[in-house]
């Protein structure tokens, strides 16, 4: 394609569009859940949940932008003998006042205490059993017992809204573990029965799913004593929410540990004969290793976020002159260190196992959160010293003026977002988005050796001006669909 028409095109396409250059309306009309975070209840929000809540922000975004209506559903670990141990505990060593001010580690250091009470009093616990009784009484629906059930719950989630809004998520759906009736379990039983995949085993009812996929293995549905397990409980979430949603597809963004279960799951309601089983997807991630803060304590998404924090703002202090010009450094600290956390985790594909690294993440050297930060931040400064030159200015550029070899290489670049988008859709890989930035990046600073802005006639300032203004939109939509927070001075 001829540059200049190429120059035109592009440029004219993102002023015009802005937020919405990249838009791609594939999906319009259909919907799509996506299940991910998904932590439980009283205990730490560990490395897994970061990366499903990452993850899931992520593909969520990616799908909206696709012209796709999106349910993002949060499917809490809230139900089960743990919140009997919780209520025991909390009896024993529970404070109102730090439960009001920090509820989730004030559960989780009353939930350490009533376990080791557990372990020291050996098989027979008095203790274990005080918590089944109270977990029994809730499954009976005890009122009080699920008073208190009910408070641990709401005060959890109020935290976890605020936590979720500093990595800019917010849920249209709250649901859990307790949110599925014990008639749709018992439902989903029955059909099991129904469609004769049940066989029963010493008591305990299991299905056999090697007879249509060997790799599957047998499956436990129903426990000798009746109980049912969480498969059950999967069954009856999934007919519910087609029941409630009628998706187009539903995905869930769970650990590769668990590649098993939802193969198992997914099968299951095949055999059951649900159309829509077909549209179900599960989107797997690796681990990640060392993930504990650098005070070596158990790790909430809280703290991590707030060392991160007070380690950019570390680094961001090391240039006097810059940082006296911040408006609000804390905040810029906040939004920088999230950054690193996010793009170090969504850097490489999803399957593969990383190491946690407080020092590599936190580098404005190599490509890292804080660099793509730092390059968002220059272009803005470049658009805010050329002050004299409006947007009508720009729009109205002689683009043919940008005849150099970094030039051409950032527009063919820019051309190509809409066409990583569709391809993310594809991979349903946020590395293909964090890859394509940082070769915006490194080529914008390339630029910078001699498309200068400054000091050159009007017209040539205005035409480069423009090339620069569409990249720092190309760069605020990538970033923002990943989940970051672009800041304008660091």
């Amino acid at each position: 394609m001829n540059p200049s028409l190429l120059f035109n095109l592009v440029i004219n396409d993102v002023l015009k569009r802005k937020t919405d250059y990249g838009y791609l309306p594939l999906g319009v009309g259909k919907k799509v859940i996506v299940e991910f975070s998904s932590p439980n209840i009283a205990k730490p929000f560990h490395a897994g949940h970061l990366r499903s809540t990452i993850i899931g922000g992520f593909l969520s975004n990616l799908y909206e932008h696709a012209g796709w209506n999106v349910t993002r559903i949060n499917y809490l670990g809230d139900w089960g003998k743990q919140f009997g141990l919780l209520a025991v505990g909390f009896d024993r060593y529970g404070s109102e006042e730090k439960l009001a001010q920090d509820p989730i580690n004030h559960l989780f250091e009353v939930y350490v205490k009533i376990n080791k009470d557990v372990t020291d009093e050996g098989e027979n616990s008095k203790t274990n059993d005080e918590a089944r009784a109270f977990f029994r009484k809730m499954e009976d629906g005890d009122e009080a017992s699920l008073k208190i059930w009910k408070r641990f719950r709401d005060l959890s989630i109020d935290k976890y809204i605020d936590t979720y809004a500093r990595l800019n998520i917010k849920y249209d759906v709250y649901s859990g573990e307790s949110q599925v009736p014990k008639e749709l379990m018992k439902k989903a039983t029955d059909m099991f029965e129904e469609k004769g995949l049940i066989h029963v085993d010493r008591g305990a009812k299991l299905i056999d799913l090697t007879r249509f996929n060997k790799k599957l293995g047998k499956t436990l549905v129903e426990k000798s004593d009746g109980t049912s397990l969480y498969l059950t409980r999967d069954v009856g979430e999934a007919i519910k929410r087609y029941e409630t949603y009628k998706f187009d597809k539903m995905i869930y963004v769970i650990a590769a540990q668990q590649d098993l279960h939802c193969a198992q799951f997914f099968e299951i309601l095949k055999q059951m004969g649900f159309e829509w089983a077909k549209n179900m997807e599960h989107v797997n991630f690796g681990m990640v290793q060392g993930m504990s803060t650098r005070k070596g304590t158990v790790v909430f998404l809280d703290n991590i976020l707030q060392e991160t924090k007070e380690k950019m703002h570390e680094v961001m202090k090391k240039n006097e002159e810059k940082y006296a010009q911040i408006e609000n450094p804390d905040k810029i600290a906040d939004l920088v260190g999230i950054s690193a956390v996010m793009i170090q985790d969504m850097q490489s594909k999803r399957i593969n196992n990383y190491e946690f690294k407080w020092d590599r993440m936190t580098s404005f050297e190599g490509d890292t959160g804080p660099y793509l930060q730092y390059a968002h931040s220059r272009v803005c400064s470049v658009q805010r010293k050329a002050d004299h030159i409006s947007a009508d200015d720009l729009v109205n550029a002689n683009y043919e003026l940008l005849t150099e070899p970094s030039a051409q290489a950032l527009i063919r670049t820019l051309a190509q977002y809409p066409d990583t988008i569709k391809k993310a859709l594809k991979t349903l890989e946020p590395s293909t988005i964090v890859t394509y930035l940082f070769n915006v990046s490194h080529i914008i600073s390339q630029c910078y050796d001699d498309l200068w802005v400054a000091g050159q006639p009007d017209d040539l300032a205005a035409a480069r001006l423009a090339l620069y203004v569409s990249a720092k939109q190309v760069l605020y939509n990538g970033m923002t669909l990943l989940g970051l927070t672009p800041v304008e001075r660091m």
